[in-house]
């Protein structure tokens, strides 16, 4: 899908055992933003990465949350070619189905509680198009940026259908990395964690986590307490690093659910623009003059009805890399 618009390690103990300072134990609470992904039957999402407050999650850089969508009024996902650079995207939905289709010649759907990570590098386009047998949509569509050694690396895709651990009242599918005793089979080019965590009616349940991350859990239905922090459906609960577990509470009479991401804090400045992450103002110029001139650098999508998507004119002022703003400690929203 396209796209409209650095913390540090947890202190290790002093030689003589004491230990540094306190980690933070409270939780950012963000809110998301409508954005229609474009067209007369513009299907809208909730976007909560990036924005103002946030850019990354360790390597996440990029978070839409959409639906409960009844396709029948709104026409559902059709998002013709279009290009993407220095990232990876990952698919993940509730209900309903995508059919994918890439430069690289991946051909998949996309279907609930199955992963579907696409990795464009140097260049990749895709398509994603909801079937004609879906009725409901809903789902997530998150990026993961790439670190620098990494950013030019090759087209790949890969598909992943993990099966869910049950822990204290939560069934817990692991999309990306390690949690709840699970691992995910696919690799990622920084330390990550994805998972989609379902909690029964007034269930708490805590998980180890890797003090060395930071985490984001965006809230899908329900109303979630997450280290003393309520979060509504559609916010977004960040996590500094340093927290070796994390509780989660249902407080509701009905299942609730969220998706929990992680990493190490990304280090890196980037620049995003349209569906490329870059390092450089240049460095966007050059790719959009690219998909703009057909360059074999994205490659052509076979199979879909229609024309490629064009790339929007780039703003007068030059993009300006960005990084995570320094938050004062104890700040919840």
């Amino acid at each position: 899908m396209s796209v409209a618009d650095t913390g540090s390690v947890p202190p290790q103990a002093d030689a003589d055992g004491r230990g540094g300072p306190e980690p933070d134990t409270s939780v950012e609470v963000l809110t998301a933003r409508d954005v229609p992904l474009g067209g007369p039957r513009a299907m809208t999402v909730r976007r909560t990465l990036p924005q103002r407050a946030r850019t990354l999650i360790g390597a996440w850089c990029f978070i839409d949350h959409y639906g409960p969508d009844d396709v029948a009024g709104t026409g559902g996902m059709d998002v013709a070619p279009h290009p993407h650079i220095g990232l990876q995207t990952v698919s993940w939905l509730f209900s309903g189905e995508i059919e994918h289709r890439d430069s690289l010649g991946s051909h998949a759907f996309v279907r609930p509680g199955e992963l579907n990570l696409m990795t464009g590098g140097h260049g990749i386009s895709h398509t994603e198009v909801s079937t004609p047998g879906t009725t409901i949509l809903h789902g997530v569509q998150l990026w993961v940026a790439l670190p620098e050694e990494h950013r030019d690396t090759g087209r790949d895709f890969r598909h992943h259908a993990p099966d869910p651990v049950h822990r204290d009242g939560a069934a817990i599918r692991v999309f990306l990395g390690s949690l709840a005793g699970d691992t995910s089979p696919v690799p990622t080019f920084t330390p990550l964690l994805g998972a989609e965590i379902v909690l029964d009616p007034r269930a708490t349940t805590t998980l180890g986590t890797d003090a060395a991350f930071e985490h984001g859990l965006l809230v899908d239905q329900g109303r979630i307490r997450v280290d003393g922090a309520l979060l509504n459906p559609a916010e977004l609960g960040y996590l500094a690093p340093g927290r070796g577990t994390v509780t989660l509470t249902n407080e509701t009479d009905a299942p609730a659910r969220a998706v929990l991401v992680g990493g190490t804090p990304f280090e890196e400045q980037i620049v995003m623009w349209w569906n490329f992450v870059g390092r450089s103002h240049q460095e966007i110029v050059e790719a959009r003059e690219d998909w703009e001139a057909a360059s074999d650098r994205f490659g052509r999508v076979d199979g879909y009805p229609g024309d490629r998507i064009p790339a929007p004119a780039l703003p007068n002022a030059a993009l300006a890399p960005r990084g995570n703003p320094t938050r004062p400690k104890g700040s919840t929203r």
